[in-house]
């Protein structure tokens, strides 16, 4: 008799069938393309790479320095530029906060994109202004 006739019911703790534990390690060109995913993220703050950081550190070695020098580029400056926006609310003086987190948001996606393409291409990108919060 067949082993699946005999026990209809699937133990609780036992894995899906066809499924692995482990996620696959990403292929080269996997790892260089959520690399630069993660700094181009820098767009949108430090959200993306820090999602990419979490997901797939443990998948792809480039990917993981990558991402973890995007979020530690994206981080400080985020928060700065929420704190900003926050501030463009006070009055006679919210302007000039304004065209601060403006500026912040300019800054952060021009070296984003800069070091974004440098992920591509599998070169390694340290930012000139990092605190390296996470190492």
């Amino acid at each position: 008799m067949n082993e699946r006739m005999k026990d209809p019911q699937p133990h609780p703790d036992a894995p899906f069938e066809g499924s692995s534990p482990a996620a696959e390690p990403l292929t080269p060109s996997q790892d260089r393309q959520w690399a630069t995913m993660a700094h181009f993220g820098a767009i949108l703050g430090c959200v993306p790479s820090a999602i990419i950081y979490y997901v797939y550190r443990d998948r792809g070695a480039f990917t993981e320095q990558e991402a973890k020098e995007a979020f530690n580029f994206t981080l400080p400056l985020t928060v700065i530029a929420i704190v900003c926006n926050l501030l463009t609310l006070l009055p006679f003086i919210g302007g000039i906060f304004a065209i601060i987190a403006v500026g912040i948001w300019v800054f952060v996606s021009v070296n984003g994109v800069v070091a974004g393409l440098e992920a591509n291409r599998g070169r390694p990108y340290r930012y000139r202004i990092n605190l390296r919060l996470i190492s």
